[in-house]
């Protein structure tokens, strides 16, 4: 019973030493909440209500304009084509880098993380410089006909430039914290390598691998500054929904740009539905 209540004391004491004061607490309770009450609940609502404040009509007029469409479409459409190709990449990625050791492996690993670094108005410049009229490519390219910048082509290539580093940084600390005993075992049991990546590798970096899907396809659907400076913004064509949001506001300063805005806005909120769903699914795993 002494021993019982000298445990019972010390956790006690242990409990005391890392519990904040009540007051505290509250405190840093409600600061959190506004700061998050007025930097981003507000505006969201804000959006939301501006979208309908000229009624249901033109809230759906806003939405099914031709030109709206089609900006919906193009980015969609990107997103369908730069999603997966950056889960290939992303998932070759982190293999090479967290399942062996070879020389240059921290230039690749810094590589990669550039995207992170530079801003994204810059990449699209350097997308400009590489295939402009008065680079060699480019002018290769006009000469025979082949179209890549203000068309879909330099959209997809900058937003994936963008958008590369996510699944590889998702994927790199699962699999280095996993190492590679279950790997050479398979391989010792004679499991060819696809055999291996489908029933070892995949199941340990399922929910990672879709973690870091999410966070792709939400940058790309919201990309602005690179697709921004090689699109060439022609409506109906080559803008994305965030450019066609920019000259609506720019142009109607009505409820036109609010509505696409909250369509976007509601994609993001759905974005973070599913993550919360993957991260509670990936810790029940």
């Amino acid at each position: 019973m002494k021993i019982e209540h000298i445990v019972k004391h010390e956790h006690r004491q242990i409990r005391e030493a890392t519990t904040e004061p009540l007051w505290v607490r509250l405190l840093l309770i409600a600061v959190a909440v506004g700061f998050l009450s007025v930097f981003l609940l507000l505006p969201l609502l804000s959006i939301f209500v501006k979208s309908f404040s000229d009624g249901l009509n033109v809230f759906w007029q806003s939405l099914t304009d031709s030109d709206s469409l089609a900006a919906i479409r193009l980015t969609l459409l990107t997103a369908a084509i730069v999603v997966p190709l950056n889960v290939v990449f992303g998932v070759a990625a982190a293999w090479c880098l967290g399942k062996f050791e070879f020389k240059g492996k921290g230039i690749l690993l810094t590589l990669i993380d550039i995207p992170f670094a530079i801003s994204p108005v810059i990449a699209g410049l350097l997308f400009v410089f590489l295939f402009g009229a008065k680079s060699t490519l480019g002018g290769w390219l006009m000469a025979h006909d082949i179209k890549i910048l203000y068309a879909t082509p330099a959209i997809v290539m900058v937003t994936m430039f963008v958008t590369a580093p996510f699944v590889v940084r998702e994927l790199l600390p699962i699999m280095q914290a996993q190492g590679t005993e279950e790997e050479l075992a398979a391989r010792v049991l004679g499991a060819s390598g696809w055999q291996i990546f489908r029933r070892v590798t995949l199941p340990n970096i399922k929910w990672g691998l879709l973690y870091g899907a999410i966070l792709c396809n939400a940058r790309a659907m919201g990309e602005f500054g690179a697709v921004a400076v090689v699109s060439g913004k022609i409506r109906g064509e080559t803008n994305t929904l965030p450019l066609h949001i920019e000259i609506l506001y720019q142009q109607y300063p009505k409820s036109a740009p609010f509505t696409l805005a909250s369509l976007l806005a509601l994609l993001a909120i759905v974005t973070l539905i599913i993550k919360t769903i993957v991260e509670w699914k990936a810790e029940e795993g």
